[in-house]
C-alpha cells in the first residue's frame, strides 16, 4: 500500500489501519462504538484526518492495560473534536487512569508473588495453606483468593456475586 504523504491532511481506512497497524475491522469497530469517527465522501469512503492515529494508539494501549472500552470512549469524549489534542489534553486524560493502573500493578504484583503459595481460595489442599490460612480464616472476610483481591476488587466481587444471586432468584 502506497504510505500517505507527510503533509496530507486525511487518511483513509486502509492507510489508517496500515499506519495504526489495526485492521480495517477494528477501526470500523471502533467507529461504531463511538471511539474514532471519519467523514464519508461523496463516493461514501470513510476518510480520517491524522489526529485518529493517535487515537488509535491510545485505545490500543488502554485496551492493552485492561481498560474497559466504555472508560476509554468516555475518556476520549472529553478531549476536543475540532482539533487535535494537546500533550496537555493527553496528560489530563491519562491522569485520571493513574490510580486505577496503580491498583492493577499492585494486583498484578500479588499475583505474581503469591500465585504458587496460598492464595487464601479456602482450597486448603496446599501443605502451606494450612499455616497461612488455617481453618480458612481468611474465608471470613469474603469469597474468592483473599490474599489477591484488592479491598476494592473484593467489593466488586462481592456485589457481583450479589447480583448473580439476585438475578437467580436465590434469595
Amino acid at each position: 500500500m502506497e504510505h500517505p504523504r507527510w503533509d496530507a491532511c486525511e487518511l483513509t481506512v486502509g492507510q489508517v489501519a496500515e499506519r495504526s497497524g489495526v485492521a480495517v475491522s477494528a477501526l470500523r469497530f471502533y467507529e461504531a462504538k463511538g471511539l474514532i469517527r471519519s467523514r464519508r465522501t461523496a463516493g461514501n469512503q470513510r476518510r480520517y484526518t491524522r489526529d485518529v492515529l493517535r487515537r488509535v494508539a491510545f485505545i490500543r494501549v488502554s485496551q492493552r492495560v485492561g481498560i474497559p472500552l466504555n472508560q476509554i470512549r468516555d475518556a476520549l469524549a472529553r478531549l476536543p473534536d475540532e482539533r487535535t489534542p494537546t500533550r496537555k489534553d493527553w496528560a489530563a486524560l491519562s491522569a485520571s487512569w493513574q490510580s486505577e493502573l496503580t491498583a492493577r500493578i499492585e494486583q498484578l504484583q500479588r499475583l505474581r508473588d503469591d500465585l504458587t503459595d496460598c492464595i487464601g481460595c479456602g482450597c486448603l489442599s496446599l501443605s502451606r495453606c494450612r499455616l497461612s490460612n488455617p481453618f480458612d480464616k481468611l474465608g471470613e472476610q469474603g469469597p474468592g483468593p483473599r490474599r489477591l483481591l484488592t479491598e476494592t476488587a473484593a467489593r466488586a466481587a462481592s456485589a457481583a456475586e450479589s447480583d448473580a444471586c439476585d438475578e437467580d432468584h436465590c434469595r
